[in-house]
């Protein structure tokens, strides 16, 4: 017969947009034949066989063309749906035993409807709900981890006063005030009469303050305390006070006998 299928430059029937075929993919050359045949989009008892054949044998001398690998049962598919082609398109000859080619076509085409039923049925069974992933039984313990996601719902005014109290609890100090000593009355008394006899002109009640103080504070209470105990002692008649104008100096002296 012209044209067999394993000639190199066979034309391969229209089979429309090009593709590679990796046969590796197909448990078969049933499976493969049942993918062509659902390319026909009609009933699996209703499909061409002569158009499966010429499928069939175009997808495997586009193959070969390709130089890819064929399984040996492909080739062996290849030279029986051959084989079939030329018992569909001639007549059977007289007192032949074999069956013909309707017959062999029909049991073809059972092949396919008994493989499209059990990939049917496959695929159903697999969508089924699966026993410790979609359904559980009673009682089964549950095998997922806990997934724990918290989603805080604040505003930007809680969360300001959040950061201000930590940070408030966590900066907050004691304040202690170190104890000073201030000059007393009493010290300034004591000091101005040791020094009372000893300033017989005139003198600024500044000049009377201790030697060495630093602090403004200390500073300003020796010179109150001065100014009291000068106070003091001028009702008690031991002293003279004098002040030339409003806020001016204050100058004091011992007061003399002939005065008293």
């Amino acid at each position: 017969m012209a044209g067999t299928p394993f000639e190199e430059d066979a034309a391969p029937a229209a089979i429309g947009p090009q593709l590679i075929l990796d046969l590796e993919g197909f448990e078969g050359p049933i499976d493969l034949l049942l993918t062509l045949a659902r390319d026909q989009k009609v009933d699996l008892a209703k499909i061409s066989i002569l158009k499966l054949a010429d499928q069939y044998l175009a997808f495997i001398n586009q193959a070969r063309r390709l130089h890819l690998e064929i399984a040996a049962d492909y080739l062996v598919m290849a030279a029986w749906l051959a084989f079939l082609k030329s018992r569909l398109l001639l007549p059977p000859p007289p007192g032949e035993a074999e069956p013909s080619g309707e017959e062999m076509a029909e049991a073809l085409a059972f092949q396919l409807q008994r493989l499209g039923a059990m990939q049917e049925a496959g695929v159903r069974l697999m969508a089924q709900p699966r026993l410790g992933q979609d359904v559980f039984a009673r009682g089964a313990p549950e095998m997922f981890p806990a997934v724990i996601r918290s989603t805080l719902d604040v505003s930007l005014y809680d969360i300001l006063k959040a950061y201000a109290d930590f940070r408030r609890k966590s900066e907050h100090q004691s304040l202690r005030i170190a104890p000073t000593k201030l000059y007393s009355i009493e010290d300034a008394l004591e000091r101005l009469r040791h020094l009372v006899g000893r300033i017989p002109d005139w003198t600024v009640l500044q000049s009377f303050l201790p030697e060495g103080l630093v602090d403004p504070i200390v500073i300003r209470s020796a010179l109150a305390a001065n100014f009291g105990a000068s106070l003091e002692l001028a009702k008690q008649g031991a002293i003279e006070l004098r002040q030339g104008e409003t806020f001016g100096p204050i100058y004091l002296r011992t007061r003399s006998r002939d005065d008293s």
